[in-house]
């Protein structure tokens, strides 16, 4: 695993938006990105890549805050980093809001545009905030399995837990494909490849459609199905942790469940055996 490749603070000394030069400068306390690479997924979600400065440092799991050289005051969103503290550069995902103050300008971005982030990463969803354990479950639905997508590529997440299950909920089944690539791409991999066999489990499932797996997550936990799928004991606070990433819903109705399998939440400050994330995208 290499380390992130030299790179300036600020790559582009004029920021440049859908192909053509921006008018507004590079803020203060804001490294200006190069996009490299953009995907879409489907008509609400994407990702995107953006080159990495030399000097830039996170913890697999947290997040910064994100926006665009389109106006004197941009506006910022906190976006999980996909990908992994080791890369060479940086991952999101995205979903795509027609009128939302950043996605509505973001999800047109392409290569070579520029991407402005704030220089401080943070967040919940790092292996630093839980205790020891046997199992990590990794609660998402939407794009908040990008955390994740970050973890299960971290090295040292496979030498704290011996298990990893990540769960994936969403409406449809086109809108899985990132984790379901994310996975087989993983298990494929000449770094990490070894350490993923056998110990990571996926486990997508969707609302609306037929699918191998449907219903919430949080119905499944209560049910028991999702334990039994899998052929796991329901979560106990002796050998399981939990992070959680997703609607707003969604986090509180799993808070509660972990708390009933009696977990206790932690925090960076105060690691204990489940954690959530409260930064939203629009």
């Amino acid at each position: 695993m290499s380390a992130p490749s030299a790179s300036p603070a600020t790559d582009c000394e004029i920021p440049i938006l859908l192909g053509a030069p921006s008018p507004f400068a590079v803020p203060t306390g804001c490294f200006a990105l190069r996009v490299t690479e953009v995907q879409h997924y489907t008509d609400r979600l994407f990702r995107f890549r953006v080159s990495r400065p030399r000097e830039f440092r996170f913890r697999s799991g947290e997040f910064v805050m994100i926006g665009l050289p389109n106006a004197d005051k941009p506006v910022f969103r906190a976006y999980s980093i996909a990908s992994p503290s080791w890369d060479e550069e940086l991952e999101f995902f995205s979903i795509k809001v027609p009128d939302g103050p950043l996605t509505e300008h973001l999800q047109k971005i392409r290569a070579g545009d520029t991407l402005l982030m704030r220089k401080k990463p943070t967040g919940t969803l790092v292996n630093d905030a839980l205790t020891p354990g046997k199992r990590l479950w990794m609660f998402s639905t939407g794009t908040g399995i990008a955390p994740f997508a970050s973890l299960i590529r971290a090295p040292e997440t496979y030498e704290k837990f011996d298990t990893l299950i990540l769960t994936h909920g969403c409406r449809l089944i086109d809108e899985l494909k990132y984790g379901q690539d994310l996975v087989a791409a993983l298990r494929e991999d000449p770094l990490i490849g070894e350490l993923v066999e056998g110990r990571l489990i996926h486990y997508p499932t969707v609302t609306r459609e037929p699918f191998a797996n449907t219903g919430r997550i949080t119905d499944l936990i209560t049910s028991g199905k999702l334990f039994e799928d899998l052929g796991l004991p329901r979560m106990g606070p002796e050998d399981d942790r939990a992070m959680i990433c997703g609607s707003m819903a969604m986090l509180k109705d799993t808070k509660a469940l972990c708390l009933s399998h009696g977990l206790e939440e932690g925090a960076n400050n105060k690691p204990a055996q489940f954690v959530v994330e409260r930064a939203f995208v629009d």
